[in-house]
């Protein structure tokens, strides 16, 4: 194939030249080959622009992790400023960026979390919470819920819980999988949340006192579930699940790399609930995904641990300085800005109401949930039966449908986050309710290639 392009600047090309070079690149999650996809070459807030100047309205914060929409000033400005400084640095050193991004996280996080590990994104972070939970405890054994996604490295695609793991899956990692609480398609019959939340917890007991709680070192659970259906637990779950660990002497490990930094309409999904988990992975949002950057944070008695003794890992590039500058910047803007307060504006407002209107014009719609800036349609055949629109782990056959869907989507102008069965909303928390309401009335527009589909 010609490479004309091979030697032009990024983004002058022109879009055939653009995606010849597209073609070099391995993607990942993709059947590999030519792409029919746009070619971004530049965005501001709620937008980003292809190689031929269409814009397009992000609703899904690229994968969820633009918090702060694009190019936010005051994290570029971060960024610029400590490249002249020092682009990077060694872990082993000290560095007043790394210090200072480190304590605005723990300033915003639960209590008794009082060191932060960074890793260079989350399922880096899940990784090394299993293992400090693993160590600390002696263990080997990990519980994670069925629906659920912790990243793709080796102990975290086995944690995940939804069809993501199957092609990876080898049974062998200490994972031990639950039934977490989704009323909408509850396992254990339920009918209201305070039923699902009581029973969900009864289970998990139950789950616990069969693979022995000597054997279990940890629990790592989305404060609310992400890319795996969008799901916030009822009230009193996340409390049940912090009980049931101390009786039992397991680490929590709350995962917010898709929740936290203020998506949820707080600064982390487990602030809902006012508990503090042991261990806590973060990413993605921390600064706005502008430079690869997660990490956990670690409880005190936690890190008393390693006191004592080495911890037996680590990373080239964790706590980049140029990662780290972006937190500090898109921290101190989330300050400025009220985006806690803005994302939960977003949902109760804006997105809430008028996604449950288009729910009441589409019969394909099943389900709408959410929670501040991040919501839900599940899409099915039989709102009565709930048949997903498509199978899980479905052939590209199959899974035609919501393909459509999300086709419709792009063709007029707006970029979505569909998985499964599901078009998920994720706009930047700081979106105009205008850029908003354009995106939900475009969505009304593709929703009517779902219907088509219905028997």
């Amino acid at each position: 194939m010609e490479r004309s392009a091979r030697n032009q600047q990024p983004g002058t090309q022109a879009t055939e030249d653009v995606m010849n070079l597209d073609d070099l690149v391995f993607h990942p999650w993709a059947v590999q080959g030519p792409r029919e996809v746009p070619t971004l070459v530049g965005g501001s807030g709620s937008h980003v622009v292809d190689v031929n100047g269409r814009r397009y309205l992000d609703f899904s914060s690229q994968l969820v992790f633009t918090n702060l929409g694009h190019q936010h000033p005051r994290i570029v400005a971060a960024i610029k400023e400590q490249a002249d400084r020092l682009c990077t640095l060694a872990p082993g050193h000290a560095s007043d960026v790394r210090g200072e991004a480190a304590r605005l996280i723990i300033e915003v996080a639960p209590e008794n979390l009082g060191h932060v590990l960074f890793t260079t994104g989350g399922t880096e972070a899940i990784e090394h919470a299993v293992r400090m939970a693993r160590l600390h405890t002696g263990r080997p054994k990990v519980l994670a819920a069925y629906r659920s996604y912790h990243g793709s490295t080796t102990t975290s695609i086995h944690l995940t819980g939804d069809p993501r793991r199957w092609a990876s899956d080898t049974g062998a990692a200490g994972a031990v999988h639950f039934f977490g609480p989704f009323l909408y398609r509850s396992a254990f019959g339920s009918r209201t949340p305070e039923e699902e939340c009581e029973r969900a917890l009864a289970h998990l007991e139950q789950v616990i006192l069969l693979e022995g709680p000597s054997t279990i070192a940890g629990l790592v659970l989305e404060s609310v579930v992400g890319s795996s259906g969008v799901i916030a637990p009822p009230p009193g779950y996340l409390r049940g699940v912090r009980e049931l660990c101390d009786r039992h002497g397991i680490v929590y490990i709350a995962d917010e790399v898709m929740v936290g930094f203020c998506r949820t309409g707080a600064w982390f999904g487990v602030d809902h609930a006012g508990v503090a988990p042991d261990l806590m992975a973060f990413a993605k949002g921390v600064n706005s995904g502008y430079v690869p950057l997660g990490g956990v944070l670690v409880s005190d008695a936690i890190y008393e641990t390693f006191t004592k003794r080495p911890y037996p890992a680590g990373m080239t590039y964790s706590g980049h300085p140029l990662a780290c500058a972006a937190a500090v910047g898109a921290i101190n803007a989330m300050h400025e800005e009220g985006t806690a307060a803005a994302a939960g504006r977003l949902g109760k407002d804006v997105l809430g109401p008028g996604l449950r209107e288009l729910a009441g014009r589409h019969p394909s719609v099943g389900d709408v949930r959410g929670i501040g800036g991040l919501w839900s349609l599940e899409l099915v055949r039989d709102r009565q039966t709930k048949q997903p629109l498509v199978p899980a782990g479905g052939t590209a056959a199959e899974i035609a449908p919501i393909i459509a869907v999300a086709r419709a989507c792009v063709d007029k102008g707006l970029l979505p986050l569909v998985q499964g069965n599901r078009v998920n909303v994720a706009p930047p928390l700081n979106v105009t309710d205008a850029d908003a309401a354009a995106g939900v009335a475009i969505l009304d527009e593709a929703l009517s290639v779902a219907d088509a589909y219905l028997s």
